[in-house]
């Protein structure tokens, strides 16, 4: 029929289903996004290069930190800085009026939904774990639109934000005041459940022919989601992304918009990472690389953005612990043997084979660690040093015990038992930077 899908609505019933991923009709989305991505881009350039001034610290202990006085806040008269929320809120704009418009013309039904009824089967589905299985029963449309989501992989995010809160020395975790906690917590969203969301909706729309070998579940080659349904979901979170981070900058009133330039970059090499001509991914290291600066450092600049100054050197640190990460993302294409296989994509398991990239994750996870450790002592931060090095012991043991032993059967596993220490090390280590008067 030619009715309008809505953003929640209610799976259709058994009469209404249609086969898995209909054809739709011409398709010229990469071309567009390719096309508004430049354009972000171009526009963060320039405001770069004409907007002068420091990101202003937190109210609460702007002379907290020797040397590190922050510049003053923008009026809220000012032109350059309306100027730019304004061409920030007017492309958010426009993304959700496409997705109004492409939901105008009804191209396709949603397909059945399904759902295992099991407990275990169900969470696993829902947050977006590997282990899931195709399911029978009719879901609501809002527990599709999570699945595509992968709650899961929030976590890291949360804390990475957290992480630039700290290194940023502004922000007092027991005195702060209601409206800082109110900022940390719009951050937390937007890096989090928004831009995560994004990111792995549209990652799995350009993943559905592997997923349909690896991960068969999901919701796009199941068929239980339409691509009208997905492509609305892609240009709502982008748009509310970027609604969020001009929130911000106008909320701390940024001469420049520091936070909305990291959403931006973090809405580019998602798609980079994700679609042709460049999809990253189809390297094993760049793709790595990209997946894990995406989860250790544009969560941090995006919170320390919020509450202090992005400098060189957290740039320099944070790009380099990203380092760590490609060991993380190693882990996660273990799931994807198969898939990566017989779509000729590069991934370390399939490049070196499951016996040598076992070791390679954690290889690079920890040695990467220990340098943080080697740079906190250099700066005169033993205690935090130590901190972190007792954090390695659990992912060390973990490594040894579960993903060398059986990477195939353990690496969900590897990952839950030892990224929430690597997570709280990140923060240790911001901690450190925060507290050191010279950084």
């Amino acid at each position: 029929s030619g009715s309008r899908p809505q953003f929640f609505c209610k799976a259709p019933t058994a009469s209404q289903r249609m086969p898995a991923m209909a054809p739709a009709g011409p398709r010229r989305r990469p071309l567009m996004a390719m096309c508004s991505g430049a354009a972000v881009l171009l526009g963060s350039a320039l405001s770069f290069a004409v907007l002068p001034g420091k990101a202003p610290s937190s109210p609460l202990t702007s002379s907290a930190r020797p040397g590190n006085s922050a510049a003053n806040a923008a009026l809220p008269g000012d032109t350059m800085s309306t100027g730019v929320g304004a061409a920030a809120v007017s492309l958010a704009g426009l993304l959700v009026a496409r997705a109004a418009r492409r939901s105008s013309l009804g191209q396709t039904k949603a397909t059945a939904r399904r759902a295992e009824n099991d407990g275990k089967g169900s969470v696993q589905q829902l947050i977006g774990m590997k282990g899931a299985s195709n399911t029978d029963e009719e879901t609501p449309l809002w527990k599709i639109r999570l699945q595509l989501c992968k709650p899961v992989t929030w976590p890291p995010l949360l804390f990475g934000v957290v992480a630039g809160v700290c290194a940023s020395g502004n922000f007092d975790w027991g005195t702060a005041s209601g409206e800082d906690y109110a900022k940390l917590f719009i951050c937390m969203l937007l890096s989090g459940p928004v831009l995560v969301g994004y990111t792995q909706t549209l990652n799995d729309w350009y993943d559905k022919d592997l997923d349909a070998i690896n991960e068969p579940y999901r919701p796009i080659p199941s068929g239980r989601i339409t691509e009208e349904e997905v492509w609305q979901q892609i240009y709502f979170l982008g748009g509310l992304g970027l609604s969020l981070a001009v929130v911000l900058d106008v909320w701390q009133g940024h001469s420049v918009p520091s936070v909305s330039i990291v959403a931006v970059i973090g809405i580019f090499m998602a798609y980079i990472y994700s679609a042709e001509p460049l999809k990253l991914k189809k390297n094993w290291l760049s793709g790595c690389y990209a997946l894990g600066s995406s989860y250790i450092a544009l969560p941090w600049w995006a919170g320390q953005s919020v509450f202090g100054e992005v400098t060189p050197e957290i740039v320099v640190l944070t790009l380099w612990y990203s380092v760590a990460a490609i060991g993380i993302a190693i882990v996660n294409d273990f799931k994807s043997i198969d898939g990566d296989t017989k779509l000729g994509l590069s991934s370390a398991p399939v490049v070196f084979g499951v016996d040598t990239a076992k070791y390679m994750a954690p290889a690079f996870k920890d040695s990467v660690q220990l340098t943080i450790v080697a740079y906190l002592l250099y700066i005169g931060e033993t205690p935090y040093a130590l901190g972190l090095l007792a954090l390695m012991i659990p992912q060390v043991y973990f490594a040894k015990t579960l993903f060398i032993e059986n990477p195939l059967e353990n690496d969900v596993k590897y990952q839950g038992f030892s990224l929430p220490f690597f997570s709280i090390g990140t923060i240790v280590a911001a901690s450190a930077i925060g507290n050191n008067p010279l950084h």
